[in-house]
């Protein structure tokens, strides 16, 4: 099983990353993935790679709506070129609001899109490496001059994996015909959400195509561990917190739904509301926690996991602080830490 890092904090950016990835590579992790939430996912992503040898570097997710699929196919080539290959794109849909309100942009029914966003961004890769005319139509983009000028040229390392952030059926079933592979939002990453949501329209996508094997999953699990049962013990504080948060949106609710929670969504909303974060996290109980985090010392866990992805997911995601504390427990958990990531990677 592959092992992703991601970063444990959204607002780390550009002045910090470089730390965080070359700390990913020295603890054996295969990959980095790398947010577009406060900071744009693809300068972290140059970073990154720019720091490390051998790490994997994935956006997860770019948001392709905000970008013209000629800027996105410029900027994911650049960076597979620089690091022979090290880059991954992934690319998410987001949601109306934020891609009207907050960029600016048109919408239009996503999933439609996406998979015309795709056959663009494919159309220009062909286009650079072969030299073929670039002419792509499509109900959402037309893509028919790219001067010789204008042409970034071929690379060694042109067949650049492309991953979707995907929730919705729809989304799912365009990646399972299109994408080399899905990495799954936190919120719809247990086990139980995985083999009965996304599998379903993920294989449908996948036999339109005609195809035995599907895209790649990565789960984007919740997971608490640490050295000892006190830093396991604050992890699943923080994911307490953060899970009530999460879970107070009403586009998270299918997964609540799934695991017979249904009122639990409702009383989060109100209490965001309200303005009533402290009680956000205390109806977050230790019945849903034990169901959807992962708990246990950096020796324990490997097994659970393993177990309870193997057959759905190819990689799983853990999250990791940019600074390793100097101290001898900063030692010794990072040696915990590495132990878990090889364990997980032998099974």
């Amino acid at each position: 099983m592959k092992v992703y890092a991601t970063v444990n904090d959204v607002a780390l950016g550009p002045d910090r990353i470089e730390n965080l990835a070359l700390r990913a590579e020295q603890l054996g992790f295969d990959g980095l993935v790398v947010a577009e939430g406060v900071h744009d996912s693809f300068v972290l992503a140059a970073l990154a790679l720019r720091a490390t040898e051998r790490l994997q570097v994935m956006t997860g997710v770019a948001l392709a709506f905000t970008r013209s699929p000629m800027s996105t196919a410029i900027a994911a080539w650049d960076l597979a070129s620089m690091s022979d290959g090290r880059f991954e794109l992934g690319l998410g849909s987001q949601v109306k609001g934020n891609i009207t309100r907050r960029y600016g942009m048109p919408w239009s029914a996503p999933a439609a899109r996406m998979t015309d966003y795709l056959g663009a961004l494919r159309a220009c890769w062909r286009a650079f490496q072969s030299g073929e005319r670039l002419n792509y139509h499509s109900e959402a983009y037309t893509l028919d001059r790219l001067q010789p000028f204008f042409n970034p040229g071929p690379i060694a390392q042109p067949d650049i994996p492309v991953y979707l952030g995907a929730v919705q059926p729809g989304m799912l079933r365009v990646a399972g015909c299109h994408a080399d592979g899905i990495i799954t939002h936190p919120t719809n990453s247990s086990p139980l959400c995985l083999r009965e949501r996304l599998r379903p329209p993920l294989d449908e996508g996948t036999k339109s195509k005609g195809q035995a094997n599907g895209p790649a999953v990565i789960a984007s699990c919740f997971v608490a561990t640490g050295a000892n049962a006190a830093a396991v013990a604050a992890e699943r504080e923080q994911l307490q917190q953060l899970l009530g948060f999460l879970f107070s949106t009403p586009q998270y609710w299918p997964t609540l739904e799934l695991h017979g929670w249904s009122e639990l969504g409702e009383k989060l909303l109100a209490a965001t509301r309200a303005g009533d974060w402290q009680n956000m996290a205390e109806l977050v109980n230790d019945r849903v926690m034990d169901e959807l985090v992962f708990s246990g010392t950096h020796d324990e866990l490997a097994p659970l996991l393993l177990d309870a992805y193997r057959g759905l997911a190819t990689g799983i995601t853990l999250r990791l602080s940019a600074d390793s504390p100097g101290n001898d427990e900063g030692q010794v958990a990072d040696r915990g830490l590495a132990g878990l990531v090889a364990g997980l990677q032998a099974g």
